[in-house]
């Protein structure tokens, strides 16, 4: 059994799927292919997951290093399963692109990785880089599972499923944390237990549909109540999403700094009071990224001083979703698939996030019907700025690149359509002078 790690150098979510896969027991005699383009960062994931392989797996696997382009394909060739973890452009430049060129027009940005001016270019950026993976692996996996972890999900995962012949998944942690996290902000830890749910949507706006306490109770009366009641008494740190609760009737998977920019609601030109009120941190994805660069350094120094790298299997769904499929036991996820009609009221063409079922047979959608209305709308103001961001990287169309800017909720809600056209001409001749074309 193969697998195969793509950007590697992204250390800490390396460390951690590859060690859930050594813990499978079909796994602990894997080959691991660790894949990245930069030699330093793939050293650090080298030499931390050789460690942890001695460490909880007797040293069983056999892991192999493999940088740059030149030797991608031989990264990939024979692989069972491809886990997706790459950041093209990485912090230095491209992130910094992506916020500081919007805002000599005004716009500003929480995280910039799904949607938004931001998560267009991203998705562009990184299927220009994600062509030649598919090829490789059409060439030489032709049957790996392919299991996107990089954002934007939608449109990445969205243009593998439709345009290439992989077999792919995109896969978040949001879903998993989802229902746990909320009860948790409202005191209802006492409803944990055995509580049933339900989720659809699309990546980062899934909603939770259904959530009944283990005798059949509805929760919803009494989340929307509390949620209500916290937004008017306190600040916090998920206020947009409990605004969602009580103008939508319903909570959804991925945080408030996430969402308060996947709309024209929260954040607009002259509007601090709204920046305050809902308690929105402006520029959250470029602090994270220095923080984690920061942070990085010390603990790659404090393993190594330490000598000994430990694990404990996570809730993480890759190394789940490898050993269902291995060995057929059945194993249920949120992922992200082509709608293909599991979400009547989205379009067909949409990559939405669905219950699935995973084992023998691969990765099987599950039928939801249709959301309620106002939810469906919510989501279809995004998946088609993300389809035209998907079209635009297929046909190389600049104008689809306009279309999807145009169509964006909040880019739309703050700039003309004259500006937006001038920021996205703008934000390709950026990309292209740092190296990192988008068509």
């Amino acid at each position: 059994m193969k697998l195969t790690f793509m950007g590697a150098g992204s250390t800490v979510f390396a460390r951690n799927v590859v060690g859930d896969t050594m813990m499978a027991e079909p796994f602990h005699d894997m080959e691991v292919a660790l894949y990245d383009i930069d030699g330093q960062r793939l050293e650090e994931s080298y030499t931390i997951i050789s460690a942890m392989n001695d460490t909880v797996n007797e040293g069983r696997a056999t892991i192999k290093k493999y940088l740059g382009v030149e030797q991608r394909r031989e990264a990939l060739r024979g692989a069972d399963f491809v886990v997706n973890a790459i950041q093209v452009g990485l912090y230095d430049p491209c992130t910094i692109i992506d916020f500081e060129v919007p805002k000599k027009y005004g716009l500003r940005q929480t995280i910039g990785d799904t949607l938004g001016i931001g998560g267009i270019f991203r998705g562009l950026r990184t299927i220009h880089v994600l062509k030649g993976f598919a090829e490789d692996m059409e060439a030489v996996c032709p049957n790996a599972w392919f299991l996107n972890y990089t954002n934007p999900m939608a449109i990445l995962s969205g243009f593998m499923q439709r345009f290439t012949k992989v077999k792919t998944v995109g896969l978040c942690h949001s879903v998993q944390v989802c229902s746990e996290d909320l009860l948790e902000q409202l005191g209802m830890e006492d409803k944990l237990e055995g509580r049933y749910e339900k989720i659809a949507g699309i990546n980062h706006m899934g909603w939770l549909l259904e959530i009944h306490d283990r005798d059949g109770n509805d929760l919803y009366p009494e989340i929307r109540r509390r949620a209500k009641e916290k937004n008017a008494t306190e600040k916090h740190g998920n206020m947009v999403r409990f605004d969602y609760i009580d103008k939508f009737g319903y909570y959804c998977t991925e945080s408030s700094e996430h969402n308060s920019e996947y709309n024209p609601f929260y954040i607009k030109p002259g509007r601090q009071d709204l920046i305050e009120k809902f308690n929105i941190p402006l520029d959250e994805y470029p602090r994270r990224c220095i923080a984690q660069i920061e942070g990085w350094k010390k603990e790659y120094a404090d393993i190594l001083a330490g000598g000994k790298v430990t694990h404990e299997r996570s809730r993480e769904y890759a190394s789940h979703i490898m050993e269902a499929i291995v060995t057929g036991n059945t194993y249920r996820i949120g992922g992200n698939v082509l709608n293909r009609g599991m979400i009547t009221n989205l379009p067909y063409e949409a990559c939405v996030e669905v219950p699935c079922v995973v084992d023998k047979n691969g990765i099987t959608p599950t039928y939801v019907g249709a959301l309620p209305l106002q939810l469906a709308a919510m989501n279809s103001s995004n998946i088609y700025p993300q389809m035209l961001t998907i079209e635009a990287a297929v046909t190389g169309d600049k104008q689809k690149i306009y279309q999807a800017a145009l169509m964006e909720p909040h880019t739309a809600a703050e700039l003309s359509t004259d500006e937006i056209v001038s920021l996205c001409n703008d934000l390709i001749e950026a990309h292209e002078g740092a190296g990192f074309p988008v068509l």
